[in-house]
């Protein structure tokens, strides 16, 4: 069974994402265990990437700032291996299908298996390229997490059918960012992923405020939120973690219902 599915084994889930190395990675590991002891079950590392196209401003200008930092991707495994002492909450890496292509995926993906990478979502692999990472994901039993969009229409059973870990519904169109509303109708789509999968759902983009978590999570398994964390990140630096610490547990307060 998928280590991430534990994540929704005791209610709605709060899947909180944190950019790795903005401002440093000492940042983001306090911001990691803050995130955690505060009630957040999931955790997703992005790995900076010089053009995410998925991504607002917010999460675009905390990628800058780690890779102008100094960020790689051999520092993040480091960085994982040691988080993973401590932080037992299922963790997946966010980044682009270059970020593997350039790393050498025979060597990115077994190394995500053995410091305790569960997963990887890569907003930018359509499903039907997913084949290029899909076997070697397999064989070292890391979920390659499924997305699915308002716009995929009549592709969602069959993406849905296929899925590991969790699904990724993103919420409206567009890219990344807090949104004061989020007026997609996600009821058919998860009525068609329900009839299609037993694999959790949860909503990601434009969620910010408990409000609109909580009227996620009724219709989903669980919320995802990246954007209103980094802009705690932005505005705070290295005196973030209590401050995201605070954040996440009003958002996973809201999910208690």
């Amino acid at each position: 069974m998928s280590n991430i599915a534990s994540a929704f084994d005791h209610g709605k889930a709060f899947v909180a994402f944190i950019t790795c190395g903005d401002p440093d990675l000492e940042t983001t590991a306090a911001s990691v265990r803050a995130a955690v002891e505060n009630g957040a079950d999931l955790i997703e590392l992005g790995i900076p990437f010089s053009d995410p196209t998925a991504e607002g401003p917010v999460i675009q200008e905390a990628s800058l700032r780690a890779l102008q930092g100094g960020v790689t991707t051999d520092k993040i495994f480091r960085f994982v291996e040691d988080l993973r002492k401590d932080v037992s909450v299922p963790m997946v890496f966010m980044t682009y299908a270059n970020v593997i292509f350039s790393y050498g995926a025979e060597r990115f993906i077994p190394t995500c298996a053995r410091i305790g990478i569960d997963g990887l979502i890569l907003p930018d692999l359509p499903f039907e390229e997913k084949e290029e990472f899909l076997p070697l994901c397999r064989k070292y039993g890391v979920d390659l997490v499924s997305l699915i969009a308002p716009t995929s229409e009549n592709r969602v059973a069959m993406i849905a059918r296929e899925a590991e870990g969790f699904i990724y519904l993103v919420s409206s169109l567009g890219v990344t960012g807090t949104r004061s509303e989020i007026t997609t109708d996600l009821k058919p789509i998860i009525r068609t992923i329900r009839e299609n999968t037993s694999v959790p759902v949860a909503v990601g983009f434009g969620i910010s405020t408990p409000d609109q978590a909580a009227a996620m999570a009724a219709l989903s398994d669980g919320a995802i939120v990246g954007s209103a964390i980094e802009k705690i990140l932005a505005r705070y630096g290295r005196e973030a973690p209590a401050h995201i610490g605070e954040y996440v547990r009003s958002m996973k307060a809201a999910l208690s219902f």
